[in-house]
């Protein structure tokens, strides 16, 4: 290490002369003191170098007279010297194409990535804020603190939107909403659409926008329709749909609407989807439960006036809560249930519309907040990587251009200038990095969209904030990645580099750093991506409790009695041999071509014991077309009449939550004046839904006036490619006019599992890129490490050194650094990891396998990276090696 004079002698000499040669100057003396400090000793080159700083007095009185420096030095961002900047970094661009070749692919690959990931992340951030006054809208939801654990659910009584309403003048506008379906008839058209039930102050809480009609009155009747836009020239076409009647329902249950307003179709990132939008007062169920409080059917939105605080009318819906849900709250206290943090044991709560759309537990989302900030983390670590890639080899290439760096210090650089000419090379790689990257996303955004169902648009980017934040990442990137090495080149000294001799200050903790970060991020992606994997798989893979392949299933639609086309088609099916049974259920299993689902869960007192299963609407064979066994006990048979009226199956969580080991035979009451059921089957527990949800206990119960809304059908093994044409053919006789959307059992269950399944190949992805990039900047750090140690591995092969001992030599660095990034990225994968899979009532255990065979794979591919180098390096004539030295 040279030695350094003083520092009260550097602050003399910063104080007395002029800063635009201060730089110069300063080098100068500092060699001569080096040169003094050998020849002799300390004190006398202190001496000397004060006596020549005090030389430069002469420039300082100048200085203080005002008068002008003899050597004026031209601004480093004049234009001229902004165009030498510019010329100079295309000419040494063009010689080093490799190096450029592998910033500008490394930085567009991240930019592309890290574009996609972020219009990910912002396409879910940005759900719902397209209504007006967003900040006063919330669902209202119900909160229990049950001993077991706290429930929030989002289902609500009918009464409770109006009398809250009523009740409090902080509510400004409340609306129910009910999802529904119905068929619609117009002129001898048929159309089928979901339908949202909902009160006349549906458009007064959300903005959506009113394409025809008037706003304040188009719910204002019971008669009254809204429809969408796509739904208007889906049914009239080019006709004025204003004033128009239309009939909804199925045959024998249709009623007259009349079409009051075109709405705006819902974009894509609403909560809130709609086609049809009629008054909830029309639906079929509404008579029998506006005044009950404890039939939990819809969801309840409100939006509060100006200046009302969330948590102060939440206090004071404490009362409402209390007195409406008084009964629950007797149970919750018989159960031995403490008051919450806020006291309450039953509680009215509101959920900001900004947040609904990551809340399962109260509006059933499948987009949790945690995988956006994966997929945010994502794209921070890939641009990260790159950013480290681009460090790595303007580092590699500082050590090749030194020499000019050197020169045009002696010749008069000053330090600014040599920054500016050398950040101006990586700004234009980062800026021709950006282009190309920003024409890939372009480009690729079709092929992103259909891989990974993303539904991502690049017009997001022409937000005024997107673009604010697209400038900012590249400023960032070109500031960090473009700024560090440029600075440290700048600040060589040029004596000792035109002398050959080049000092970092710690190097090697810089280079080690960057490749262990780089590696963690790597092993921790790949990780996280099989255990994504090995989750989807268990899921698809767990045993269900019923038999999903060569079953078939039909969704009835609205059109024509779900129990009638049933009995149809068991007619004409009768007596086919590929046929092996045919029934009817009022829940589909798995996600069908309809995409729809339905859950209706029953709560009664048993033995002074709250009771709350799965209410499940089944027609006769279900259990044989399912292939559930029978555990003790009868199934429905069209022999006894009294099975369509008051006889259940159950499962054994079921008779587990009665407490009732041989249940068959036994009665329950599901209210204290309604009937009793008896119970005349036990069956096993098995999966109604998907694991991402636990499962509850079942009540299967047959009924004569309640809808079928899907047939089941168990074809042979034999028969399954040609099953499906012959279902679609006899579809079209028995039930003309209807859409067959019939589709295998075994592909709904799978569509269960699209959201995970997406994020697995998300993560895949990404993972995929972080080790290109990764090995990218291996390739960097192993090739700057080895041209530094060229000599010595001349020496070493002069000396005897064999070329697999070289090899081992140079690549057991590295390998070490691998290893360390694994032993970072075991446990943050591990906590991670935990945190996801917690929301799974089943999932995976996590094995240390996983991360073994990571930590090979990793060291495989480092090594496959750095040998490479190493090869070369221990080929090379070691005469040529110590000559070029």
């Amino acid at each position: 290490m040279n030695p350094s004079p003083p520092r009260w002698t550097i602050r003399l000499l910063t104080w007395l002369h002029p800063a635009e040669t201060l730089e110069e100057v300063q080098g100068d003396l500092d060699e001569l003191y080096t040169y003094w400090y050998q020849r002799a000793g300390e004190p006398q080159a202190i001496l000397r170098y004060v006596l020549n700083v005090v030389s430069v007095l002469p420039p300082f009185v100048l200085r203080r007279r005002g008068q002008s420096t003899p050597y004026p030095q031209p601004s480093s961002f004049h234009p001229a010297m902004l165009r030498n900047y510019l010329k100079i970094a295309f000419r040494t661009l063009w010689r080093s194409k490799g190096y450029t070749a592998i910033n500008v692919v490394g930085l567009s690959v991240a930019f592309c990535v890290c574009s996609f990931l972020f219009l990910m992340v912002y396409r879910q951030l940005t759900f719902d804020s397209f209504h007006q006054d967003g900040d006063r809208i919330f669902q209202v939801y119900r909160f229990l603190n049950e001993p077991a654990k706290a429930q929030r659910s989002g289902g609500m009584p009918m009464p409770l939107s109006p009398t809250l309403k009523a009740a409090y003048p902080e509510v400004q506008a409340a609306t129910r909403i009910l999802m529904g379906g119905s068929l619609i008839e117009y002129k001898g058209k048929y159309v089928e659409k979901p339908i949202i039930y909902a009160d006349a102050d549906f458009l007064s809480v959300f903005s959506f926008p009113m394409l025809k009609g008037n706003r304040a009155v188009a719910l204002r009747d019971l008669s009254n329709l809204l429809i969408s836009e796509s739904t208007a020239k889906a049914i009239f076409g080019n006709e004025e749909p204003i004033g128009k009647a239309l009939l909804l329902g199925n045959e024998g249950n249709k009623k007259q609407y009349i079409v009051s307003g075109v709405v705006a179709d819902a974009p894509d990132n609403s909560t809130i989807h709609y086609d049809v939008i009629a008054r909830i007062e029309n639906t079929s169920t509404y008579r029998d439960s506006k005044d009950q409080w404890d039939a939990l059917s819809h969801n309840v939105f409100v939006k509060l006036a100006p200046n009302v605080d969330q948590v102060s009318l939440e206090n004071r819906l404490k009362p409402f809560a209390q007195t409406y849900f008084s009964g629950e709250l007797a149970k919750l206290k018989k159960q031995g249930a403490k008051p919450d943090e806020r006291g309450d044991l039953v509680a009215i709560r509101l959920q900001k519309l900004a947040n609904v759309h990551f809340d399962r537990e109260v509006s059933n989302s499948s987009a949790p907040i945690a995988i956006v900030y994966a997929l945010l983390g994502i794209a921070f670590f890939i641009l990260l990587i790159a950013c480290i890639n681009f460090i790595n080899l303007s580092i590699a290439r500082s050590f090749t251009r030194a020499r000019e760096v050197g020169v045009r210090k002696s010749l008069g650089a000053l330090k600014k200038q040599l920054f500016a000419q050398i950040w101006s090379e990586s700004a234009l790689i980062c800026l021709v990095g950006f282009l190309i990257g920003s024409l890939m996303a372009y480009l690729l955004v079709p092929a992103f969209n259909a891989q990974f169902n993303a539904k991502i648009n690049l017009t997001s980017l022409l937000q005024p904030g997107a673009i604010g934040g697209i400038l900012a990442m590249f400023l960032l990137v070109t500031l960090v990645a473009g700024g560090y090495p440029s600075w440290q080149m700048a600040k060589f000294n040029a004596v000792e580099v035109l002398k050959g001799k080049i000092t970092m200050k710690r190097p090697g903790f810089l280079r080690n750093s960057l490749i262990v970060t780089q590696f963690t991020i790597s092993c921790l992606l790949t990780c996280c991506t099989i255990f994504a994997i090995q989750q989807v798989s268990y899921l698809r893979s767990r045993p269900l409790g019923f038999e999903k392949e060569q079953v078939i299933s039909i969704p009835v639609g609205n059109k024509y009695s779900g129990r009638q086309l049933l009995q149809r088609l068991r007619n004409k099916l009768t007596n086919d041999p590929t046929v092996l049974a045919i029934t009817g259920s009022g829940v589909n299993l798995g996600r069908g071509k309809d995409g729809s689902t339905s859950r209706a869960v029953l709560g009664f007192t048993y033995k002074d014991k709250e009771i709350s299963t799965d209410w499940l609407l089944i027609d006769y064979d279900y259990l044989k077309t399912l292939n559930i066994k029978l555990l003790s006990g009868r199934e429905f048979n069209p022999a006894y009449a009294s099975d369509s009226l008051d006889r259940v199956i159950i499962s054994e969580s079921m008779a587990r939550q009665i407490d009732e080991k041989n249940p068959v035979g036994k009665f329950f009451q599901t209210d204290t004046a309604g009937r009793k059921y008896q119970i005349i089957g036990l069956i096993p527990d098995y999966h109604l839904y998907s694991l991402q949800q636990e499962k509850k206990p079942i009540t299967m119960h047959l009924s004569h006036t309640e809808a079928i809304a899907y047939i089941f059908v168990r074809v042979t093994p034999q028969s399954l490619t040609t099953s499906m044409d012959k279902l679609k053919a006899i579809w079209s006789e028995i039930a003309p006019g209807a859409e067959f959307t019939g589709s295998f059992l075994d592909e709904n269950i799978d569509a269960w599992y699209r959201n995970e399944d997406s994020m697995a190949q998300v993560f895949s992805f990404a993972s995929g890129i972080a080790i290109l990039l990764s090995c990218l900047g291996l390739f960097a750090v192993a090739l700057m490490a080895i041209e530094q140690r060229t000599k010595e591995i001349g020496v070493r092969k002069v000396l005897g050194a064999s070329i697999p001992g070289l090899i081992l030599l140079l690549s057991r660095d590295f390998v070490k650094l691998v290893l360390i990034a694994l032993a970072i990225a075991t446990p943050l994968t591990w906590f991670l990891m935990n945190k996801w899979l917690a929301e799974y009532p089943y999932r995976i255990d996590i094995s240390i396998w996983v991360f073994v065979l990571v930590g090979v794979a990793a060291v495989l591919i480092a090594l496959a990276t750095v040998s490479f180098h190493s090869v070369k390096a221990a080929l090379v004539n070691p005469v040529k090696s110590l000559r070029s030295e």
